[in-house]
């Protein structure tokens, strides 16, 4: 039986934008730079899998992929960004981070893991240390993907049937649609807090997995300066992807 032709399109695309993602590593390495990309969103929404794609064939020596476990006893006493700050890149790297500082104004505070004086100081101090990161000269990209209520019921469903992604379980995951409504109250307001010109939120519309993981590769690319750069490959759909915008929160463009 032959393939079907989406996937085979998908396939080739992929292949495409990932030639440009190891064109854009070597003139990364070339130049000394340092990139941080964040990928947030809800349970099951397609994080692991879009970075997996994104780190397949780029150096695994100046790549590297964070995502931290909870935090210990001793780390709960730090300063809360210093356990993240040991993992931003020095020149030359390329860091992608799933789940990131962002869990204080998503999990933890809809989880009760903080206290909501945490969650305001979290919500003043962030946009100060994103623009130290700015200052530094450090590019940040910030990623949600945002999958609709069904897609997510759906997706955890499967994931509790599947031998193969039984380590991805947790007790997070198993509440996570209980808590729809708290979740999407504090994202829209990380959003409205968050989101500055010197550190802005990009969307990514996550319900199809395949649309999701090329139009993020092809926005990310499409800011990234490197020598060679096919454009036409890189033309993002803006109705996937797009930045933050208050209205989005009441146009249908974000799952409610």
């Amino acid at each position: 039986m032959d393939d079907d032709p989406r996937d085979h399109r998908y396939r080739r695309e992929l292949r495409d934008l990932q030639i440009e993602l190891v064109k854009f590593q070597r003139h990364l390495i070339a130049r000394g730079d340092r990139i941080v990309v964040l990928l947030e969103g809800r349970d099951a929404a397609g994080k692991d899998g879009t970075i997996k794609r994104i780190v397949e064939h780029l150096s695994p020596r100046d790549t590297r992929v964070v995502a931290l476990p909870a935090p210990s006893d001793r780390e709960q006493t730090e300063w809360y960004f210093q356990r993240y700050v040991e993992h931003l890149p020095a020149a030359a790297e390329f860091v992608l981070f799933n789940r990131s500082w962002y869990n204080r104004a998503g999990v933890e505070r809809v989880m009760g893991f903080c206290n909501d004086e945490d969650v305001q100081r979290f919500f003043t101090d962030a946009p100060v240390f994103e623009q130290m990161l700015f200052n530094a000269g450090i590019r940040l990209f910030k990623y949600y993907l945002d999958i609709d209520r069904h897609e997510q019921a759906q997706r955890l469903k499967e994931r509790r049937n599947d031998p193969l992604a039984q380590w991805k379980i947790s007790p997070v995951d198993k509440v996570a649609v209980k808590h729809w409504n708290d979740y999407t109250r504090s994202r829209d307001e990380m959003f409205r807090r968050t989101h500055w010109p010197h550190s802005p939120w990009y969307i990514v519309r996550a319900d199809d997995k395949h649309v999701a993981r090329l139009n993020l590769m092809r926005h990310l690319l499409s800011q990234l300066p490197y020598r060679g750069k096919k454009r036409d490959l890189l033309e993002f759909d803006p109705g996937v992807v797009f930045a933050f915008d208050e209205t989005r929160l009441h146009d249908g463009s974000i799952a409610r």
